[in-house]
């Protein structure tokens, strides 16, 4: 049986506590969710257990039909740093003030590009990384830390997803895969792969409500 938990606010694993029913600050509303220990995390291929600060193992809470991820946990699992500044009530993924970090969304279809040239592509990603010409990129999170860089992130395109899949499995096993995971089809496509320098997962479906029409590619990419 899901345990069931009310929560005034989850803030990057520090603790907020206060009398039942009071909370400090007009922004914060109970709730009802679940811990969902029903559901298992996987970075890059392996199994991974989020903890927190003391270590005590943390499960992914449902809510609304949603699932949520401790940030501070999988930020450390992905090598990118999680700060919470409190006296400015905002949580801060990536390197502090660096532009290859910051975090930026888009949930609106794009046009279709002639050029690659008019791809906005995260920094951190290798020059000559598959990325097509008319791609949206959005969700962008970069880090770098001890030499590795680290990068998350998301694009629109009108692509085939067969296509797509057959693309990045091809420039996976060039850049010198060893261990692969790869499932490609007309509809979707997922693939962990990772080499000796790097590990990626890259996956496709689909887009969905006001992204219909457009192909969603998410990738998770770490490397020298």
């Amino acid at each position: 049986m899901k345990k069931k938990l009310t929560i005034a606010a989850v803030v990057v694993g520090m603790a907020v506590t206060g009398a039942t029913g009071v909370y400090a600050g007009s922004n914060l509303q109970q709730i009802k969710a679940a811990l969902n220990y029903g559901i298992g995390i996987e970075v890059n291929g392996q199994a991974y257990t989020a903890k927190d600060a003391n270590g005590k193992t943390m499960a992914p809470i449902t809510y609304n039909g949603t699932t949520y991820l401790p940030v501070r946990a999988i930020g450390e699992a992905l090598n990118t740093p999680i700060a919470y500044d409190a006296a400015a009530s905002k949580v801060k993924i990536g390197s502090a003030g660096a532009s290859s970090s910051s975090s930026s969304t888009s949930s609106v279809p794009p046009s279709t590009a002639s050029s690659s040239s008019n791809v906005q592509r995260p920094q951190h990603i290798p020059a000559d990384f598959p990325i097509p010409a008319d791609a949206k990129v959005f969700d962008v999170i970069e880090s770098s830390k001890d030499g590795v860089k680290s990068v998350v992130f998301s694009y629109l395109t009108k692509q085939s997803l067969d296509q797509l899949g057959n693309s990045y499995k091809q420039y996976f096993v060039s850049k010198g895969a060893t261990k692969q995971s790869e499932e490609i089809r007309s509809d979707a496509f997922t693939i962990i792969d990772s080499g000796s320098t790097f590990s990626v997962t890259a996956t496709g479906q689909p887009g969905t409500g006001d992204r219909q029409g457009y192909n969603e590619v998410n990738i998770i990419w770490q490397g020298q």
